[in-house]
């Protein structure tokens, strides 16, 4: 199939990021679209493009620190930020702007900066990476932490929740996809197929699959129920840094060196829509919780709003 490409903004391209930007998170309901610039947090209005508010990062004793990745709890009241600092995670309360909670891991070998965030589906808990290997849940309502994964690699990118909570993926430096217990924090499987870091993963709506992208230029489908390799798309010319499901499942979007956006027929495994407009490596990417509008931020220090309608 010939591919489409898309070369529309669907609002003014949102700008101002000037060590560029790593992660992008939609709230619930679609109407915020959160990223990070440097040492802060900027909430958009995803209708306009226009700047509704800014979170900074305060990490105690007037320090300041720069956001790795971004998260909306379940009913879009907070947002965590990984933090550039030793197992340091941030949390907002999105209403009022007020820095609710700064959780830290003190414990020997908690030396590197967060990677990765995610919420659980009920809100009670934060999953972190980072560049340390370390694999965390976190209390949200106390800030501490209540559970260490044994994780092999050195590096861990990127953390996803099970749509139904009980299992946590995470892509990482040893080439692989580690799959946990979210319960237990017994290590259920791992999913092995690339030859280079993984650094982005996502479960499929249904929770039966998981997308993986990395270090080696392809993008992969498992069988989270056996633990195999299902597909292997090919088409980046470059290292893959960020994928993403569509809410129905069906289209996967994925984004990285070559700073192009691609979208893939989840079935078929055919690329059929390519999205062209950024100048610089894309970090996230991102479906509106509707599906008809996909977000990507990228080093060129924008965030772009894609409508996926027309």
């Amino acid at each position: 199939m010939e591919t489409e490409s898309i070369q529309r903004l669907l609002c003014t391209t949102i700008e101002g990021a000037k060590r560029g930007v790593n992660s992008i998170a939609f709230s619930p309901n679609g109407t915020t679209l959160a990223s990070d610039n440097a040492n802060t947090i900027q909430l958009s209005d995803t209708a306009t493009g226009r700047k509704k508010k800014m979170f900074w990062v305060d990490i105690g004793e007037n320090i300041t620190a720069d956001v790795s990745s971004v998260a909306f709890s379940p009913d879009g009241r907070l947002l965590a930020g990984g933090i550039h600092e030793p197992e340091t995670i941030c949390l907002w309360d999105v209403n009022t702007g007020e820095q609710r909670k700064t959780m830290r891991e003190n414990a020997t070998g908690a030396s590197h900066w967060v990677n990765a965030v995610a919420f659980s589906v009920d809100g009670k808990i934060i999953a972190s990476g980072s560049e340390d290997s370390n694999l965390y849940l976190w209390d949200v309502r106390t800030g501490k932490r209540l559970k260490a994964f044994a994780e092999d690699a050195e590096k861990v990118f990127s953390v996803v929740f099970s749509p139904n909570g009980e299992t946590l993926a995470s892509g990482n430096s040893g080439n692989a996809i580690d799959l946990w217990n979210t319960a237990t924090g017994e290590k259920l499987k791992t999913l092995t197929g690339h030859t280079h870091w993984v650094f982005s993963v996502a479960f499929s709506p249904d929770g039966r699959t998981v997308a993986s992208g990395g270090r080696d230029k392809t993008l992969r489908l498992w069988d989270v129920a056996i633990g195999e390799q299902r597909r292997t798309f090919t088409g980046h010319t470059g290292v893959i840094f960020t994928v993403a499901f569509s809410p129905d499942g069906l289209t996967l979007a994925s984004g990285g060196e070559d700073q192009i956006i691609r979208l893939w027929d989840t079935g078929t495994g055919e690329q059929h829509t390519t999205i062209k407009g950024h100048t610089a490596s894309i970090k996230s990417v991102a479906f509106s919780p509707d599906g008809t509008i996909l977000a990507s931020g990228s080093r060129d220090g924008t965030v772009r709003l894609w409508d996926l309608k027309k």
